[in-house]
């Protein structure tokens, strides 16, 4: 599997989920916010959490028009696997690549902890590995990770199975819990918690190795 992450300023899990990445068998090229073109031949391409351009405007909002996010967006109507992890989903809504929009929490206070999700849907690249309705726990750390959306989107995300993770004890205020989703075509997928960060067991759980091994699996042919 070949991947890029890309990097903006104010990103700073961008090498946590490079790391990720190669230890579940990718080829992963970093890709800074300036280049106007991705690598040939990639399969997937992750937008990491951090505070890109430090969260000035909106989050993500500034980003979401780097040259990069232009290259991005060509690579999703060719079909290709993108995925956004807490100011990258921010990115990923911004960009019109999901729907909805990452609000300020409902506490108004920034939350960073393990948090119980349930997975939502276990038909997709990213949610194969899991059951549905299985409880895992992963780390949350944002200040704007409320999402929201208008009540047609909601319904059609449910109605179509694109609702990926809902929270089991909601720590922000989201709409029906929800804490990731996914595109029309099911390829591009957005979540605020951070599998990367429960990848390996040195991170106190490994509940997030699932989202990893279920790319490659469909990423690379058996």
């Amino acid at each position: 599997m070949k991947a890029a992450v890309l990097q903006f300023p104010g990103s700073n899990c961008d090498r946590d989920m490079a790391v990720a990445l190669r230890n579940s068998g990718a080829d992963v090229t970093m890709v800074w916010h300036k280049e106007t073109s991705l690598p040939d031949g990639l399969d997937v391409v992750a937008v990491p959490g951090g505070f890109s351009y430090g969260d000035y405007l909106r989050c993500g909002a500034i980003a979401a028009n780097s040259p990069i996010t232009q290259a991005l967006k060509a690579h999703v109507e060719r079909g290709g696997y993108a995925f956004g992890i807490c100011n990258g989903f921010q990115v990923l809504t911004e960009a019109g690549l999901l729907p909805g929009a990452l609000l300020r929490n409902a506490g108004l206070k920034y939350i960073c902890k393990t948090t119980p999700l349930q997975v939502a849907t276990s038909d997709s690249a990213y949610t194969s590995s899991y059951t549905k309705g299985q409880m895992i726990g992963v780390p949350i750390a944002h200040h704007d990770g409320n999402f929201t959306a208008d009540a047609h989107t909601l319904d059609m995300l449910e109605a179509e199975d694109r609702v990926a993770f809902r929270y089991g004890d909601n720590p922000n205020g989201s709409a029906r819990d929800i804490a990731g989703i996914l595109s029309a075509n099911r390829r591009v997928l957005g979540m605020m918690p951070h599998p990367e960060r429960a990848f390996e067991a040195a991170h106190g759980n490994e509940d997030g190795k699932g989202f990893f091994d279920s790319l490659v699996s469909a990423v690379v042919p058996a």
